[in-house]
């Protein structure tokens, strides 16, 4: 089928073939779904949408149903797999293809699982990909500008998002999870039958006497007479408004307040988000899933805040995905750090230098002056390299954006084996053996 599709794409318009996809997309699911004899019957499905977040919340909610001793699935962007066999997931796509969905789920079901994380995007619910899922439980993280080209307008992005609450509202406990500070919330806490909503500012269930740190964060989650002493093992404030999404969801379960406090402590980090490289430099390097505006003003602030020497910030942009963002980012980068590298991200059958272009005229914007301060380099492996150059001091931080845990890296040429934290890897051993090698000099 995804051939199939591929080959019908090429023939007919893009809008044409937009109109007509999300139904062979349903049929596909139907017949997905009679295949493996509609396998999420009698499971329940806890669905988590947003623009970010979604994969760090849905391992947090994970963990805190395995610590508690429920037999849990867990399928996101990152990994699959129940209770602690959990395996990478090597595709782009965050919500898999219909077959292979029910597929996993039927295995899930084999192995006696009663509970499934399942984060699910806007595609997978404007394309009927999940039709035939029962949620009971939905979370949204946030929602903000991302996926608008195929989307075509951000009020079509939200009523896809929506879509995930009101299949919810018809099954189990028909319970909502929403961001209250995110501007779309009233939108979702009146399409929820039964919610709760969370934040730091506002919100049922809130965090108080929040601490951020290095490795991490602690709050007091508050809600009606309960409270909750949270310490997330995964550093930014984002983490704070993700773990408070767990703590939901362990609440509507019916956990206790040691097994929602053990279990959000419980997780130690997910690939590629806020993952730290220490190959022995003295600088710090990060590496991190961010690709939108929102993600990149969250965690760059952040950041900013928490460096007290130079950041220096390499990403890039997709080609044939959402090319009004990229100066927008480049702006937000370049206000941020002291320096930026832009490099390629899956640029696809895009002109790469073209992509960095664009970038570059937003970072442009917030001062920064190519080849002083800002660098277009646009083989990955080469730039990281280069960023590795660029930090000395224990107060510097060196950044990487948009890769994550990503196992490839699509080209003009074809898909190629791409692992981020092993290129990281890699130049910070060659920057430390020149360095080792250099010779001492000498007081007269």
């Amino acid at each position: 089928m995804p051939n199939i599709r591929k080959i019908v794409k090429k023939i007919i318009p893009t809008e044409l073939f937009k109109s007509v996809e999300p139904y062979g997309h349903l049929a596909e699911a139907m017949a997905a779904n009679v295949r493996y004899g509609f396998p999420s019957r009698d499971m329940h499905i806890i669905g988590v949408t947003g623009t970010n977040g979604k994969t760090t919340s849905s391992f947090m909610i994970h963990r805190m149903l395995v610590e508690a001793g429920i037999d849990t699935g867990l399928m996101t962007t990152v990994a699959y797999g129940v209770n602690n066999d959990i395996k990478p997931q090597i595709a782009h796509m965050t919500t898999a293809s219909a077959p292979l969905l029910q597929k996993r789920l039927r295995e899930f079901k084999d192995q006696g699982v009663k509970w499934v994380v399942l984060e699910t995007t806007s595609h997978a619910l404007a394309q009927h990909r999940v039709w035939g899922i029962p949620y009971e439980i939905a979370v949204m993280t946030n929602i903000t500008h991302e996926h608008l080209d195929y989307h075509g307008s951000f009020e079509n992005y939200v009523a896809a998002k929506l879509e995930l609450f009101k299949i919810t509202n018809k099954n189990g406990r028909k319970f909502g999870i929403v961001n209250a500070e995110d501007p779309s919330a009233d939108k979702f806490m009146s399409t929820t039958k039964r919610g709760v909503s969370y934040g730091v500012k506002k919100g049922d269930l809130r965090a108080t006497d929040v601490k951020l740190e290095a490795d991490g964060c602690r709050y007091v989650a508050k809600i009606d007479k309960d409270s909750y002493d949270i310490h997330c093992n995964i550093p930014g404030e984002f983490n704070v408004f993700n773990s408070l999404a767990a703590v939901a969801v362990g609440r509507e379960l019916g956990l206790d307040k040691e097994q929602i406090e053990h279990g959000i402590n419980a997780l130690d980090g997910v690939e590629g988000r806020m993952s730290v490289v220490n190959e022995g430099q003295k600088f710090k390097v990060i590496i991190d899933f961010a690709h939108t505006p929102d993600s990149f003003e969250k965690l760059l602030s952040d950041l900013r805040e928490s460096t007290k020497g130079k950041l220096i910030t390499v990403f890039g942009s997709a080609g044939r995905r959402d090319e009004s963002k990229r100066a927008i980012q480049g702006k937000i980068a370049g206000r941020y750090s002291d320096e930026v590298i832009l490099t390629e991200e899956d640029d696809r059958d895009v002109d790469g230098l073209e992509i960095l272009e664009q970038i570059a005229s937003g970072a442009k914007k917030s001062g920064k002056v190519k080849d002083k301060d800002m660098f277009l380099i646009l083989d990955r492996e080469e730039a990281i390299g280069f960023a590795m150059t660029r930090a000395s001091s224990e107060h510097d931080t060196v950044i990487l954006l948009g890769k994550g845990h990503e196992k490839t890296i699509e080209r003009a040429d074809g898909t190629y084996p791409w692992n981020e934290m092993a290129a990281a890897q890699v130049a910070l051993q060659t920057k430390l053996k020149i360095t080792s090698k250099k010779p001492k000099t000498k007081s007269k």
